[in-house]
């Protein structure tokens, strides 16, 4: 075991926490002082995964296939195979993730303990959907299997109970059946807020894969406007799938300043919007650039500067998502503080398999912001401002400040969910968000 400072991939905040490595199974949880915290590959934006002057369970080692059928597309492996490893195995064979979220190397454990989602949450739900068991190791040595109906409530606390009911060891999932490593996508350039709601509405039905990427310093008539993107799985040969498929780049070092200001936001974001002369575009993609498109880009964190960044997701109602989103997107491009990552989408009805799952009916926003200081968390706490006064919620597994108000209100189920935390095992998040 050793002592590291540690930190998120928004490379804020920061944490000085013990480090101890879990590459058994089938043993015991090491022996440590004070309190632990699973730790994956480290993708979790805030400090969901940090756990300040404590430990973290370092689960990537745990990295084997216990079992893959490719009849039926089920696969069970440890906790800390990352999705980029079951594509590798399973495309070839047929099979893909049901869902995905927008990086391929979050591990299974962090999927499940964030209950990540992804472009088809409308027709797939999240992650948790197609988690048929998984054993959870608790700190009294206890083992525990567990199925979405345990009759329990251990199960629904552990998807999305961000690693505080004990360490996943292994997991079983359904895969689906494509046809290939190809999707067929469209991407339409759209004027205002509206015409993304009419787009959302008219996709839904007919696509798998539905996102928006907006221009967030837009005003005016054209608040909202940007590039929706409709995809499903298009034939192809599995055996393409391979990992040279998308060129990798690099950010070698840390700029002195971000590199995402005033000086490179509006211009950037006015090119993007116009890189599209047609009004509709239809191309195929590889799997890895559609879904995956930061993921060519080597420690891409690293362009925020020495500071890191803070993403703010929220997810708004469907009664008030159309106003609030606007209210959201003016507030930020007053602030002049866009982002170039400005992601819109609708989720759809399938009830939250966690009690802590962010996915709920309604519209989310996700931005990116570098880290200025308190004039940034005075503007995020407007933001959080709008999204509570319309009944909507910031995503845990994204966030580094929200107020425990805040987290309260918007998952109500925290006080059932409390009950089966591991004692031993805490976050720097959760200690945040129940002082």
């Amino acid at each position: 075991m050793s002592a590291a400072g540690g930190q998120s991939w928004g490379r804020y905040p920061r944490a000085t926490q013990q480090l101890a490595p879990v590459t058994d199974r089938a043993a015991l949880l090491p022996a440590v002082d004070g309190l632990m915290l699973p730790h994956g590959n480290g993708r979790s934006y805030g400090d969901s995964c940090l756990n300040p002057d404590g430990t973290l369970l370092m689960a990537r080692s745990l990295d084997r296939f216990i079992a893959f059928d490719p009849a039926t597309g089920v696969v069970r492996c440890e906790a800390g195979v990352t999705l980029a490893e079951i594509i590798e195995l399973a495309l070839p064979q047929g099979w893909f993730l049901p869902v995905t979220p927008g990086t391929r190397y979050a591990t299974v454990g962090g999927a499940i303990a964030n209950d990540v989602h992804g472009k088809n949450h409308h027709r797939a739900g999240s992650f948790g959907h197609h988690v048929r068991a998984l054993e959870l190791l608790r700190s009294d040595g206890q083992r525990i299997e567990l199925g979405g109906d345990d009759g329990t409530g251990r199960f629904a606390a552990t998807v999305g109970g961000l690693g505080l009911t004990g360490f996943i060891t292994w997991a079983e999932l359904q895969l689906r059946r494509v046809p290939g490593p190809w999707i067929e996508t469209e991407s339409i350039r759209f004027d205002s807020l509206d015409d993304f709601f009419a787009l959302s509405r008219d996709s839904a039905a007919g696509f798998e894969y539905t996102v928006a990427w907006i221009d967030c310093l837009a005003t005016g008539k054209q608040l909202g406007r940007g590039h929706f993107l409709r995809g499903d799985h298009a034939r192809g040969d599995p055996r393409a799938a391979t990992p040279s498929a998308m060129p990798r780049r690099s950010i070698p070092f840390v700029p002195p300043v971000s590199m995402v200001n005033g000086l490179t936001l509006r211009p950037f974001n006015t090119l993007y919007y116009w890189r599209q002369p047609a009004r509709r575009k239809r191309h195929l993609s590889h799997y890895q650039s559609y879904f995956y498109p930061l993921d060519g880009i080597n420690d891409w964190n690293r362009m925020y500067g020495p500071g890191g960044f803070l993403q703010h997701q929220c997810v708004l109602p469907p009664a008030a998502a159309r106003d609030a989103t606007a209210a959201l997107l003016s507030e930020i491009s007053r602030s002049g503080r866009g982002s170039f990552l400005a992601v819109l989408k609708e989720f759809g009805d399938a009830p939250a398999p966690g009690m802590l799952s962010f996915p709920r009916p309604g519209t989310t926003l996700a931005l990116d912001f570098p880290n200025t200081g308190p004039d940034l968390f005075r503007m995020l706490e407007r933001l959080d401002r709008i999204v509570a006064e319309a009944g909507g919620a910031v995503y845990p597994a994204k966030d580094a400040r929200m107020s425990g108000a805040l987290f309260r209100q918007a998952f109500p189920a925290w006080e059932a969910f409390s009950q089966h935390i591991d004692p031993r095992f805490s976050s720097g998040f959760w200690r945040r968000v129940m002082e």
